[in-house]
Parts: C-alpha cells; structure tokens; sequence
C-alpha cells in the first residue's frame, strides 16, 4: 500500500502537466546562481569597504593594501561565477551564445563593479554619518556600521543597486532579498536613491523599483513607498516598467507606518508624520500628520 502511494505521487510529480512552467531545464547542468557563494560576496563586499569592521582582525595602516588586494581578487573571481550564472538563467536562447562570450560579458561586468567600490564606499560612508547624527543612541559610527540593521540593509540595497545599473540578472534581487530576510527591510534595486539616506529601525519598510529619494532622506519603520495598481494592456497583462513608487525630494523625512502610494511627489523639506495614508503630491516644506483628535466630555450624572 505504502509502495503504491509513493510511486502514484512520483508519477503525478513527474507529468509535464504538473510542473509546466516551474520546470527548468540548464544547458549542460549549468550551475544556478547560489545563495551560499552571493552571501560570502556581500561579506566581501564589507571586508573591503569598511576593513577592520569585517574580514580579517589583523588588518592595519600598514597591511591594508595587501589585504585588500587579496579582498579583491576572491571577490572577483566569485562575482565572475555568480554573473555568468545569472546570464546562463536569464538567457532563453543561452544554446545559442557561445561559453566565451558569456564569460567575457561576466569578466566585464565584474570589473566595472569593482571600479565602483570607492564611490559605494563614499556613499556608504555619507549613510552612516546620517543614521549616526539622526540618532541619539549610538554611540558613534562603528556601532551603526556594525550593529544597525537600517544600515546593513543599505549596505546591500547599494551594492545591489551597483549591478542593477550594470544589467546583471537576477543577482542584485537576491542581494537585496538576502537583506529583507536579514532586517525586515524591502528595498528593490532598481529604486534610486541618493546620499546620506538613513532608515531608523527599520523594521517592515518597503520601498518599490521606481521610487525615486533625494538627498538626506530619512525614514522609519513600518513605512511603505508603494505602487498603486498598473494598468493592464490591450491583452489584459499587466504593463511593467513603468513609474508607479513616489518622487520623494531632499531632506524629507517620513515617519513610521506611513505609506505613500503610487508615482506622487514630495517636495523638498516635507514631512510626512505616522500612520498617514497618502495618494496626493505634498509641497515643499510641507506637514501632513492624522487629523487632531478631539476630546469629548460625557455626563456620567
């Protein structure tokens, strides 16, 4: 009897009915991109750009360009692999391109990644500098590099937003998905986002593809930058690649559990206070909170 159900399931698992679409078929067992090896490269990625915080303990004045040139070779050669992985998954018609090319597109694209670093470092840095001076309890800046989940996720949303701009499939998902599972915190990698950007808690905060934030932007937790429902072509599939998240301007900060939703635009010096839902354009400078509530007195005589 216990024979029978397993090899019933087996055949109904394995009819081209059930899995249709969920089925992928690899050229020549090609690896998938690993979670495992995209992991290490973002503890790589943080080895190099903050030293002494990750990597090796023994790093110094003196050591630091021997261990970040070892830093650099590991990370490439393994962005290297996971790239040309990404491609191989990507590409429908992967039987048609030759492993030379993919390799030399992977190569390509890895380096340009890496001569990005000094500038994610820049960025970086101007991130910790505003989640420390937006928070009175750090310490000091180690402690928001090392310890603040806002921050880490941050870290990933850059370096993931890094090989979005360069086209490299599927990987700088994963590394901003490795983040949300982390911290809570949703930030796709198509979003743009400028300098001194802080998320205090963070926990729960979304911000969609084609949000657009300026400059010394802060948030807190439980915000969402959302997408209102797109709409549909003549053959009714949903239209993608169009803006749908919020403009969000410079110095602006929102605080928990308010959502913004759809491609509206917030001016310059706004503040947008907790738990407002919002649909509509705010001017610059402006405060939008919940209406005051009001006391009532009730006769108990």
């Amino acid at each position: 009897m216990e024979a029978n159900i397993l090899r019933q399931t087996v055949e109904k698992l394995s009819d081209e009915a059930s899995y249709g679409r969920l089925f992928h078929s690899s050229r020549d067992e090609e690896a998938l991109p690993s979670g495992k090896n995209l992991k290490q490269i973002i503890h790589l990625c943080r080895a190099i750009l903050f030293p002494g915080y990750y990597g090796s303990a023994r790093i110094n004045k003196q050591t630091i360009k021997f261990h970040t040139g070892v830093l650099i070779e590991t990370l490439h050669s393994l962005l290297v692999q996971e790239i040309h992985a990404g491609i191989c998954f990507a590409d429908n018609d992967c039987l048609a391109c030759s492993e030379k090319e993919r390799n030399e597109q992977a190569v390509r694209l890895s380096e340009q990644f890496v001569a990005s670093l000094p500038e994610l470092r820049h960025m970086l840095s101007t991130d910790a500098e505003a989640t420390y001076n937006g928070d009175p309890a750090a310490r000091d800046l180690g402690e928001v590099i090392f310890c603040y989940p806002g921050f880490r996720a941050i870290c990933n949303y850059r370096i993931a937003h890094q090989l979005f701009l360069e086209g490299v499939p599927y990987i700088p998902r994963i590394i901003t998905e490795l983040a949300h599972s982390e911290t809570g915190i949703d930030i796709h990698p198509g979003a743009c986002i400028g300098h001194h950007f802080s998320i205090d808690h963070g926990t729960g905060t979304v911000i969609g593809e084609t949000s657009i934030l300026g400059n010394y932007v802060r948030i807190f937790q439980g915000v969402s930058l959302a997408g209102e429902k797109f709409p549909p072509d003549e053959n009714g599939n949903a239209i993608r690649g169009i803006a749908r998240h919020p403009v969000v301007g410079n110095h602006v900060t929102i605080y928990s559990n308010a959502t913004l939703l759809g491609h509206i635009h917030i001016g310059d010096g706004a503040t947008i206070y907790g738990n407002v839902w919002l649909t509509h354009d705010v001017a610059a400078g402006e405060s939008i909170g919940q209406p005051q509530s009001t006391k009532q007195k009730y006769n108990t005589k």
